[in-house]
């Protein structure tokens, strides 16, 4: 027997559910790329994705998906022989210096602990021993949807500025943008980039990144500078430059329709109400964690990120939950990666998203830890009813 019948509930951290306005902007014909409506459509995304960065520095869209703004991030600021640091809290800063480390660049790990945050004193006292200053720029996420943590990249600019190491600041911002405050300009971030498939409630396939002014002087003697990627082509008068191309139009339709609807919320609304949901979330995982089965992933209750939540199961193979919410409520969770591939599961809570969708969620979980016989604290999402309950008021 299922009741998994009805729409599927995407509760996997990217992509993220896709409003059913943002899908009908996509249902049009074709349009001109070199005049009109195209380069208005341009424009005001390129100038709203500065608020969004918070930034008076340059935006750059590309048609990618988030490793490609990783690409196009370190290969407009940096030359092979250059050394990065990965500021180790999960898996995906770390991808980002493997991705520089094939592209020729030297690739040094500031080992972390997957369920902590970067420690800033130790950014302090790696910098500190770097004399020579070889170390170009620092690779960090903002918030590691592997681990489910989220840094502070306020507290690592003030560890640079403690080591008085020149190196650029460079930040992941896929999950993080449009979730959770971002200020690239009064953190002192040099270089930003995200994904359209996550707080920015887009289909996949385009990448951002924002540059301040420090960040586009060293790109003008940055050897791995290749046409696609390359902020100076993209700068050039010309609209198809913009894209080095043709312009992902129909992605960009969504786009606009996407930012659209963020606006209309408010920004601070939009983060408030992931931070809602997600302390909704973590406090069903603590009712549960009662059990001695499951717990969080990030032992730190401040660290944890208010766009997903990783929760560890142990001793136990998370994957019988997994395909019990699936195929019996309808429900997608996301898998453990990495280090925690086969020891947890994921639970998004960012972009297009509400209290229902959130509680179904939790519903299902609870619902596949009752029937799988998984020890585990009773009422975890009426916890999380009451908690939102005392928050959200007339």
């Amino acid at each position: 027997m299922t009741v998994a019948k009805g729409r599927e509930f995407l509760s996997i951290p990217g992509p993220t559910n896709v409003p059913d306005a943002v899908l009908a902007a996509m249902q049009r014909p074709a349009i001109d790329i070199y005049s009109g409506e195209m380069i208005g459509i341009t424009d005001s995304c390129l100038a709203d994705l500065k608020e969004l960065f918070r930034t008076r520095g340059r935006t750059y869209i590309y048609a990618a998906n988030g490793h490609g703004g990783w690409e196009a991030a370190a290969s407009n600021v940096l030359s092979r022989g250059d050394t990065v640091l990965v500021l180790e809290s999960g898996r995906f800063a770390l991808g980002w210096g493997e991705m520089a480390k094939m592209m020729g660049v030297e690739m040094e790990v500031l080992k972390g602990d997957w369920r902590r945050a970067v420690d800033p004193a130790a950014v302090t006292e790696r910098l500190k021993r770097d004399k020579a200053h070889a170390i170009k720029a620092l690779l960090i996420a903002q918030i590691d949807t592997a681990s489910g943590v989220a840094n502070d990249i306020a507290a690592i600019r003030m560890a640079m500025d403690a080591a008085k190491h020149p190196a650029l600041l460079m930040v992941d911002c896929v999950a993080s943008l449009g979730c959770m405050p971002f200020d690239m300009d009064g953190w002192g971030v040099d270089v930003a980039m995200a994904g359209s498939q996550k707080g920015l409630m887009t289909p996949p396939g385009l990448a951002f990144v924002a540059a301040n002014d420090r960040a586009r002087q060293v790109h003008k003697s940055a050897g791995l500078r290749t046409l696609y990627w390359d902020w100076t082509f993209r700068e050039g008068e010309m609209h198809y430059q913009k894209y080095c191309g043709t312009p992902p139009e129909h992605l960009l339709f969504a786009l606009r329709k996407a930012i659209d609807l963020l606006k209309e919320e408010g920004l601070p609304a939009a983060i408030r109400r992931h931070e809602l949901l997600a302390e909704a979330t973590r406090s069903a995982v603590a009712k549960w964690a009662e059990g001695q089965v499951l717990t969080f992933n990030i032992t730190n209750p401040t660290e944890r990120a208010n766009s997903i939540t990783c929760v560890l199961m142990q001793g136990r193979d998370p994957q019988p939950l997994l395909d019990y919410a699936r195929e019996k409520c309808g429900v997608v969770l996301g898998v453990g990666l990495g280090d925690l591939d086969g020891k947890a599961f994921r639970i998004a809570h960012m972009g297009h998203t509400n209290a229902p969708m959130v509680l179904g969620t939790l519903g299902a979980v609870e619902m596949g830890l009752k029937a799988l016989g998984i020890p585990h604290g009773s009422g975890g999402v009426q916890t999380a009813v009451e908690y939102l309950g005392r928050e959200v008021r007339p």
